[in-house]
């Protein structure tokens, strides 16, 4: 068979799929976002102007390289059939207007997040972007769902299981952590000053607390349970499901452990 033959199975498997153009792009607002930072120093209560785009930018790389590999993983069924095609563009959608707005506003040096200061700006956070975020984190649900029934996946059970609940916890975790972010009107349960110790990296408060540490604990619980069953599974050996399932427990645990500790208005790591 040639190679220039386009129904190669080959040349198929190549083809760029939806998740792995969104990776694509996802990296390039990365960079974008970085080399602006360079030439554009203004801030916004302390912060870069570009940050907030530069991190969430960096999340949806994340987000995106995750899927892609998944989906390698996936029978052809599933892997071309119109759930898994109507996921990606619901994706895409959401993508794209929450990082058009985030940098729009960087641009005007003001926030993207809990801006509700005009009739559009509460329009764009509390209709747009919420709808995006919730958009994202269900159809990373969606994503577990297919993969949990999809018995021709050249996956192990275990690896299965923890995809699937993984991504579940995903959902479940950050629509708990966002709706109460999104409930308080701010990230801080206490009012961190400006210029006070942060995390460094993170910029989460080392003073009062801060509901980032949750949200980012339920945002990776679909890169932590794969690879913890991809790790016991190294060589030749085999994970059990329910060990999976018990790691989930433990994961969910420690997640609603941060949340908790920040509602108590404690910093995850105290700095002064």
């Amino acid at each position: 068979m040639s190679l220039l033959d386009t129904n190669s199975p080959s040349i198929a498997q190549e083809a760029p799929s939806q998740f792995r153009v969104l990776a694509v792009v996802s990296v390039v607002l990365v960079a974008l976002t970085v080399l602006w930072s360079f030439v554009d120093d203004r801030t916004i209560e302390g912060v870069a102007v570009w940050m907030k785009p530069l991190k969430f930018a960096l999340s949806f790389a994340v987000l995106f390289a995750t899927i892609t590999l998944v989906e390698t993983r996936l029978s052809p069924s599933v892997r071309e059939g119109w759930p898994f095609r109507v996921i990606g563009w619901v994706m895409a959608a959401a993508f794209l207007s929450e990082m058009a707005y985030m940098m729009y506003q960087a641009g005007r040096a003001e926030t993207s997040h809990f801006n509700v200061s005009t009739p559009f700006h509460r329009m764009m956070y509390e209709v747009v972007m919420a709808a995006g975020a919730v958009s994202l984190v269900a159809a990373t649900a969606a994503i577990g769902w297919l993969v949990k029934r999809d018995k021709s996946a050249d996956l192990s059970p275990a690896v299965r299981e923890a995809i699937w609940l993984g991504f579940l916890l995903t959902f479940v975790l950050t629509m708990i952590v966002a709706v109460t972010m999104s409930f308080l009107g701010d990230r801080h349960v206490g009012v961190h000053p400006v210029g006070a110790p942060t995390l460094p990296l993170v910029g989460w408060s080392g003073v009062v607390g801060d509901l980032r540490p949750a949200h980012f604990a339920s945002l990776h619980a679909m890169q932590v349970l794969p690879f913890l069953a991809l790790l016991l599974e190294r060589g030749e050996k085999t994970a059990s499901v329910k060990t999976i399932r018990l790691a989930a427990i433990v994961y969910s645990g420690l997640t609603f452990a941060v949340f908790g500790q920040a509602l108590m208005n404690i910093p995850l790591i105290p700095l002064g």
